[in-house]
């Protein structure tokens, strides 16, 4: 598979796998042989069900913790090789912000502390220049920093907590945001904000990010390419528009069509899955893992893994049978 663009990605990640030990010599096998890639200036979308492995990809390009193999590069610099001290340099150039932005944030500190807390850990400035940065950073995420400063998290509402959160994600300036289902714990309306806050972060910080959720609505407003997982690797990566205009995955076509449409004269949409639950990590289908839900599964199906091939031009799909 090769995605790369003119010049070298921001991000690269090849052959990532995680599995975790389930006991009786059992392993979770959470994400298995992934790759993908994010341009400088994007925000590729990874879409799947829960449970599918995405927000363990995220922490894995963190380093939260080390993947079980599998290369991750950040600007040419291989993360699975640096030592803990060279890590905790370079993750000054990409942070997380996490799902749950109440959780996420110490109760027990003020908000300047959990702004500055990143500036300390980086070192090279004074008091003074750190207060001043913590400053502009609340006033950047549309928090008054005046009456916002020496407050806790408890005092503030699901989406102010999240905007604290972005605040500490974006005061080192990093190359690339993560964010992990930044707005599924958030009403619908305060999900709107968020969204158009990190919109016009990308665009004055010039900002690269990997966005995780399982809203295909909200993944395509935001994303300039969408990669779909399901149960550890990725079916589909195509640009937003391409995707959602012509998914080629039987799975991509399957999430689709669970949309609801906004007119209610249209008919209701059928998710084509075969009847079931989803299969265990633990122990995944042989060949295809979507093959046990596929309505046009075949023998091959069940043998053979699926490569990512380029179906259209920037369209990669794993299907035997797709064309």
């Amino acid at each position: 598979m090769n995605q790369a663009a003119a010049s070298e990605p921001l991000l690269a990640v090849r052959d990532l796998t995680v599995e975790f030990n389930a006991g009786r010599g059992q392993k979770v096998h959470a994400v298995s042989g992934i790759s993908f890639e994010v341009r400088k200036g994007e925000t590729l979308g990874l879409v799947g069900e829960s449970g599918c492995g995405k927000s363990t990809t995220a922490r894995a390009v963190m380093q939260l913790p080390r993947p079980s193999s599998g290369s991750i590069r950040l600007n040419g610099t291989e993360l699975t090789r640096v030592g803990d001290r060279a890590l905790r340099a370079l993750r000054r150039r990409f942070q997380m912000i996490f799902q749950d932005p109440i959780a996420s944030l110490n109760p027990r500190r003020r908000v300047r502390d959990i702004v500055e807390a990143p500036l300390i850990v980086a070192g090279g400035m004074s008091p003074s220049e750190r207060l001043a940065k913590v400053e502009d950073m609340l006033g950047f995420v549309g928090l008054d920093p005046a009456s916002a400063m020496d407050r806790r998290p408890h005092e503030f509402s699901g989406g102010q907590c999240q905007r604290i959160s972005i605040a500490r994600a974006l005061v080192l300036e990093p190359d690339l945001l993560i964010c992990d289902e930044p707005v599924s714990a958030l009403d619908v309306s305060i999900q709107a904000q968020i969204l158009n806050l990190l919109e016009d972060m990308k665009q004055s910080m010039d900002l690269s990010m990997l966005f995780i959720s399982h809203d295909l609505a909200v993944v395509k407003n935001v994303s300039d390419r969408v990669a779909v997982m399901y149960l550890g690797r990725i079916c589909e990566i195509a640009d937003s528009r391409q995707l959602y205009a012509a998914p080629k995955h039987p799975y991509t076509r399957a999430l689709m069509s669970a949309i609801p449409s906004p007119d209610p004269e249209s008919p209701a949409g059928r998710p084509a899955l075969q009847p079931g639950e989803l299969p265990s990590p633990i122990n995944p289908p042989s060949g295809c893992r979507f093959r046990t839900r596929c309505p046009l599964a075949v023998a091959e199906c069940s043998t053979r893994t699926p490569p990512l091939r380029e179906l259209a031009p920037g369209q990669w799909v794993a299907c035997h049978l797709a064309a």
